[in-house]
């Protein structure tokens, strides 16, 4: 918060600049005695126009507060010194965009800033990006996970890709601004003092302390080297609560490049400070959590961030602040304590060289424990990491959020003995075993007809004109008797797409079972089709070699049964002369011969006939295989195929190496 110190400041400011801009200049550092490194006279020309506006307005810069907004202009010079990065990135690079050309949200200045603050660059220069690309595991995980959410965003609902989406987003927001920055939040429960701590690690009274409660009502920011004008921006933290730490922060070499955020109370009874913590806390590199020996058990606490951001203990401090209240050793038993608690809640810590959260206890008030504080802060800054790993963290919490949604039970999808049964339920529907055994019956009776007697023959022939209808032959009734029956065809269906989503995922398994309805819609039609064209044969079966010679044995034996007759007619009406025996005998010959030709005709065309059905079975079996696999399982077998590439693809994001099958 400003205070009224920050006031006075700004009217001083504000009525040096007013004298007519030189004041200004050499206060703000036009000669290089009042602000060290700012000899560039920037601030004392924008402090003077605003103090030059102000005045010409009728108002002191104490009335009108352009005195403040000046002062605010200093705590952005980083954002005009950083302008060919930040400038470029968020704005104009013309000079035309005034001082929140650079984009910021949270400058009160808006379109009456001075012009030229993010036209540092020229209008020739180009914009180099100030941040750098993720390399390594973490740069294969976001491309993965970007892959995953374009393969799955027509299958899973917005809420679950929702996560993933925004950490994209994280990490394409936070690769275009500085990568030699380092955003540590302090966060903690009211009277915690958090602030005292923040105060004690900038060595200089920045965020305001005290009994009343919520002190802190907006995030306040310090910066210990230029160029983190766009990460504020990103945090939406206004000009005006921007500081730098005592000297400029030109002593503290170890803490180049952090940018220290001190957070209102997670537990204040504002709803809107509330809002402020969980909004910044899901955009900082890490975050330092400050506990005191009354809350440091608090199930807000717990349950509300720490056991949530497990996962973050890479990039989490946990502090135990106030031990100077604790008598003897009882700091070490509540610090034991509150490992504890982190252990319980699921966050590994950083003990023994292993990676995970940092816990120390400290005394902010007396100084206690900080100076170890700085030293791992500066460690943990100059390592340049804290944003890849915040953002691996990330990935890893959207994967976790996902897992439901990709990983199946078991090893789902269509065998080979799913395949089979299919295309078994198929043919059984639509009548492949009964054409092929009207096919076999067919050969039959053609065999029959070809070599069977012609008394026989004359017989059948009698007993058709006798019965009504008996002129259709039988094939044609037994086609018009087995066409598909739909609901086996759709059992068919039903079956088969719930073995192939059986142990999915629930939105990948309705997919699939979409899949096959979709693909079973004119399939009873298809088959009906083919029932017709395929089931039923085609004029009369092929004949074997051996027919011809068949048809000669019964002509023979009918010969000798009429000869036999004649011969013996010829005996009674004495034209020739009287012996019985032999014409009895050629007749028996024929007679006899006659059924046994057909019998052993019979007898061989049972192969033929066989084969011959199972041929006209097996077309129509495999027709009607074909016509399902074309409607429903390749469809089917399409969506595994999907669900195959998204989970080949979750591996990846989640960062497990898949074992050698």
């Amino acid at each position: 918060m400003t205070d009224v110190t920050d006031v006075n400041a700004a009217a001083d400011v504000t009525k040096d600049a007013g004298a007519g801009g030189g004041g200004g200049a050499d206060r703000a550092g036009g000669t290089g005695k009042g602000a060290g490194r700012w000899d560039d006279g920037l601030i004392a020309r924008r402090a003077g126009e605003r103090g030059a506006r102000g005045r010409a307005g009728g108002r002191s810069g104490l009335d009108g507060l352009d005195g403040l907004e000046g002062l605010d202009g200093l705590d952005g010079l980083d954002r005009a010194t950083d302008g060919r990065a930040a400038g470029s990135a968020h704005g104009p690079t013309d000079g035309s965009g005034g001082w929140d050309g650079l984009g910021g949200t949270g400058h009160p200045g808006g379109p009456d800033g001075p012009h030229g603050a993010s036209g540092a660059l020229g209008a020739g220069e180009t914009h180099t990006p100030i941040g750098g690309p993720y390399g390594g595991a973490l740069r294969v995980r976001l491309d993965a996970l970007g892959e995953l959410v374009g393969l799955s965003r027509t299958r899973l609902e917005g809420s679950i890709l929702a996560e993933a989406g925004r950490v994209l987003d994280e990490a394409s927001a936070r690769q275009r601004l500085s990568s030699r920055h380092t955003v540590v939040a302090i966060a903690g429960a009211t009277g915690s003092g958090k602030s005292t701590l923040f105060n004690a690690l900038a060595e200089v009274p920045i965020s305001e302390t005290g009994l009343r409660r919520p002190t802190t009502s907006a995030p306040i920011a310090c910066t210990w080297s230029d160029g983190a004008a766009g990460l504020l921006d990103r945090l939406a933290i206004p000009g005006r609560l921007r500081r730098r730490p005592l000297a400029g922060g030109d002593g503290d070499e170890e803490l180049h490049g952090l940018v220290l955020v001190d957070l209102p109370d997670h537990d204040s009874a504002v709803t809107r400070h509330r809002d402020q913590v969980d909004r910044v806390l899901g955009l900082v590199d890490a975050v330092i959590w400050v506990v005191d020996p009354e809350k440091y058990a608090d199930a807000a606490l717990h349950e509300r961030y720490l056991r949530p951001l497990a996962g973050h203990a890479e990039v989490t401090f946990v502090v135990l602040n106030q031990i100077d209240r604790l008598p003897g050793d009882a700091s070490h038993q509540v610090l034991d304590d509150l490992r504890r608690l982190l252990d319980e809640d699921g966050m590994a810590l950083g003990e023994h060289g292993e990676p995970g959260a940092t816990v120390l206890a400290l005394s902010a008030l007396t100084g206690q424990g900080v100076g170890e504080l700085r030293e791992l802060l500066g460690r943990f800054v100059q390592e340049r990491n804290a944003a890849s790993r915040r953002l691996s963290a990330d990935v890893d919490a959207a994967s976790v959020r996902m897992r439901s949604a990709y990983v199946a039970d078991g090893h789902p999808g269509l065998g080979e003995r799913s395949r089979e049964q299919f295309a078994d339920r198929l043919a059984w529907a639509v009548g492949a075993v009964a054409a092929g055994e009207a096919a076999e019956r067919e050969w039959q009776r053609n065999a029959g007809r070809a070599c069977g007697t012609p008394w026989l023959r004359l017989y059948r022939w009698y007993e058709r004109k006798r019965t009504p209808g008996g002129e259709a032959t039988s094939s044609e009734v037994l086609v018009e008797e087995e066409l598909t029956a739909r609901q086996r065809v759709e059992q068919a269906v039903r079956t088969v797409a719930e073995e192939a989503s059986a142990g999915l995922p629930a939105p990948w398994a309705h997919a699939v079972r979409e899949a096959a309805v979709r693909g079973a819609e004119g399939l009873p039609e298809a088959l009906d089709e083919l029932a017709v064209t395929v089931g039923a044969p085609v004029g009369r079966p092929p004949r074997p070699a051996w027919w011809p010679a068949a048809v000669l044995a019964q002509a023979s034996m009918t010969l000798l049964q009429i000869f036999g007759a004649l011969w013996l007619t010829g005996q009674i009406v004495g034209v020739l002369e009287p012996g019985l025996l032999p014409p009895v005998l050629v007749m028996l010959a024929g007679i006899i011969g006659g059924p046994f030709v057909e019998w052993a005709c019979g007898a061989a065309a049972r192969g033929p006939a066989r084969r011959y059905g199972q041929d006209a079975e097996r077309r129509l079996r495999e027709a009607a295989a074909g016509c399902g696999r074309a409607k429903v399982l390749d469809p089917v077998s399409a969506e595994l195929m999907r669900y195959r590439e998204v989970r080949e693809q979750y591996v990846t994001v989640s960062g497990v190496v898949p074992l050698a099958r």
